[in-house]
């Protein structure tokens, strides 16, 4: 039952691939190929294989490949380029990288094997090279009377041009008087034929049609049997064996030429390959620096200027409208307004909310200059990008890159909106984890002076005539204490917190550190009277410019936080110097430390330590957290180090301030 079930699993999981061409039947293919997908549930792809002979269709065979191309887009297909004469090897290998397991592939009665000479049909060869793909063949006997295999076999030759005629002159000529050279310097005829085999592999290489290669290697073969067979300077030959010298050298010229031929298209192909992968390189590292929607569209029209070289405008998408359009022109002064008229807009407004390409080249709005289509994942559309056509649709190998380098500016933004999207996410779930230890530690740490205070209060109300005059002041001053420390706690609370959120105004003057310190101990917890707090300056009259009510709070909070960890009777020192226009302020003790393990937490909002307070109560972890957001604010630092040889040292920085003089 389960290996019934997996293999109806397999079966409607599986890979459909369907190749593209320019024969007119092949939209039947691919739409047949859609269905089988669909049904099967897998994935769609559509591979056409750019063999190097591309080049030379007709522009009526160009049209129809871009528009068996498009319908693969419009049924949902992946289009992927792969180039190679070798079409059948090509299709193997991408079906065993991309794990294929049916293919579907046309074929017309004339596309048999008729005699054992001929070459094997593409499917004999794919079942050979891909044993475990299941090869679907769709016969289609119309092919041959619209298609005809003839005509693709003679329009490879195309004339060769009066330039390639030139050279062909020119690369005889030379061959020949290096061959008159070889003839005086007594050299055997084989060394001459080789000569002119040369001459016909540099003709393949200089020149742009094949037809070449066959004039340079029939010219050839006349030429040698006019200059260098006997008799001389006629195309006559007395030897019976010059006939088989000459069908040798013409068909190793032939072969020469061939694979030359083939050898620079193949290198053609090789470049092409290699310049768009550098594109694409280029193209995703430039998106990976960018920091929004707007660079990216901007850097992928760049790029797209530069490779197909043509004007390209991009709009990127904003609330589901077009945003600002950007234009990219090949030339230095261009006209925007060709671009922005209203059949322009029209269209790209079209193609965003339709998700589908229009304009040039297509039967959707195709009186467009250009060619639109949309930078979308899935079924999200994040801009429209315009090629200008302008009588030159793009080939197979344009339109290839073109859909790529957009698949890669979608990805790219996908991707930097997830990574927006895990950032938010991560900065509320702080924020509810901060809000959670806030409520819980207001909820345990306000418990004990509240219950002191209401108990104190309750107490004084039941017994107060029993009370002596002592217990009575000793009651009033318990409450006090609690009370005050709960106002501390909330001034330190609206503190941090406004000057977290950036609303704190700084009301800044130049301050006499003595009084700002004097003003502090004023206000420090009674119990400081318990320890030795001694002030240490260096100098009586040291300014220092900062918000003197905020400098107060963080003097206030260090030393509280030294007198609650630290044992009675420790001494507490406050000490201050000036040093290159900077005033630092440190607060040292002698109690147990800090361990260095601890160290980068105690300035986090709500760590309290593990040590306990000596009235029971615990502080909500604020105080430090104050101190570091006031000092930053003032564009200080504030640090903790040990004090030898126990005990802690907290060291923070202000501006110096200035005397002023009032005469």
């Amino acid at each position: 039952m389960i290996g019934q079930e997996k293999k109806e699993q397999d079966t409607m999981n599986r890979h459909v691939l369907v190749g593209l061409s320019a024969s007119p039947t092949n939209a039947r293919i691919v739409r047949t190929a859609a269905q089988m997908a669909g049904a099967f549930g897998g994935a769609f792809t559509a591979l056409y294989v750019r063999t190097s002979d591309a080049d030379k269709m007709s522009d009526a065979d160009k049209i129809r490949l871009r528009e068996n191309i498009r319908l693969a887009e419009q049924y949902g297909a992946a289009i992927a380029t792969v180039n190679g004469d070798d079409v059948s090897y090509q299709i193997a290998e991408f079906a065993r990288l991309y794990g294929v397991s049916i293919l579907v592939l046309g074929r017309s009665s004339a596309a048999a094997r008729r005699h054992f000479w001929n070459k094997p049909a593409l499917s004999e060869r794919l079942a050979s090279l891909a044993p475990n793909l299941e090869i679907h063949i769709i016969p289609d006997s119309a092919v041959e009377n619209k298609y005809p295999a003839k005509k693709e076999i003679f329009s490879q030759y195309i004339l060769p041009t009066f330039k390639d005629l030139l050279i062909i002159l020119l690369i005889l000529a030379v061959t020949t008087g290096i061959g008159n050279v070889f003839w005086v310097l007594g050299f055997t005829e084989a060394n001459i034929i080789t000569v002119y085999i040369l001459g016909v592999l540099l003709t393949a290489l200089f020149t742009k049609s094949q037809a070449c290669s066959v004039i340079s290697s029939l010219a050839s073969v006349l030429v040698f049997n006019f200059f260098f067979t006997e008799p001389r300077l006629t195309l006559h030959a007395y030897e019976p064996g010059y006939p088989v010298t000459f069908a040798i050298m013409l068909f190793a010229s032939l072969i020469t030429g061939s694979l030359a031929d083939r050898l620079k298209n193949h290198a053609k192909q090789s470049a092409q390959a290699a310049f768009r992968t550098q594109v694409l390189f280029d193209t995703n590292q430039l998106l990976q620096k960018a920091q929004d929607d707007d660079a990216m569209i901007q850097i992928t029209a760049g790029q797209l200027m530069k490779l197909l070289e043509r004007d390209v405008i991009a709009y990127p998408e904003q609330n589901g409208k077009l945003g600002k359009g950007y234009l990219f022109s090949t030339m230095d002064e261009i006209n925007n307004d060709s671009f922005s008229s209203g059949l322009e807009m029209e269209t790209a407004e079209w193609v965003l909310q339709n998700k589908r390409r229009a304009g040039a080249t297509t039967n959707t709005w195709k009186e467009a200059k250009c060619l639109y289509l949309a930078i979308r994942i899935n079924n999200k559309v994040y801009g429209v990008v315009g090629i200008h056509i302008d009588g030159r649709p793009l080939d197979s190998f344009e339109n290839s890159v073109l859909l790529s380098i957009l698949g890669e500016c979608a990805l790219a933004i996908e991707n930097n909106h997830n990574a927006k999207e895990k950032e938010q996410a991560a900065v509320l779930a702080k924020n509810e984890q901060l809000r959670a230890n806030l409520l819980r530690a207001i909820s345990h740490d306000l418990r004990t002076p509240l219950t002191s205070i209401s108990g104190n209060a309750g107490y004084l109300l039941s017994s107060y005539d029993k009370l002596d005059d002592g217990t009575r002041m000793q009651v009033f001053t318990d409450i006090q204490e609690d009370a005050l420390w709960l106002i501390r706690l909330m001034e330190n609370l609206l503190s941090l917190t406004r000057i977290e959120d950036g609303r704190v105004t700084l009301h800044t003057s130049d301050e006499l550190m003595e009084e700002v310190i004097e003003e502090a101990l004023r206000h420090i917890d009674h119990r400081s009277s318990e320890y030795h707090i001694r002030v240490d300056l260096e100098e009586e009259l040291m300014f220092v410019h900062a918000d003197a009510k905020l400098i107060v709070q963080v003097i206030i909070n260090l030393v509280d936080n030294a007198v609650k960890y630290t044992p009675v009777g420790s001494a507490i020192v406050i000490a201050a110097w000036k040093k290159d226009g900077v005033v630092s302020v440190s607060i040292s003790d002698d109690g147990p430390g800090i361990p260095d393990s601890k160290k980068s937490q105690v300035f986090e909002m709500f760590y309290t330590g593990e040590n306990r307070i000596a009235d029971s109560r615990r502080s909500l972890g604020l105080g430090l957290a104050l101190c570091r957001s006031i000092v930053n604010a003032h564009g200080g630092e504030i640090v903790l180090t040990d004090n030898k040889p126990h005990g802690c040292n907290f060291t923070f920085t202000l501006p110096s301030g200035e005397v002023k003089v009032h005469v």
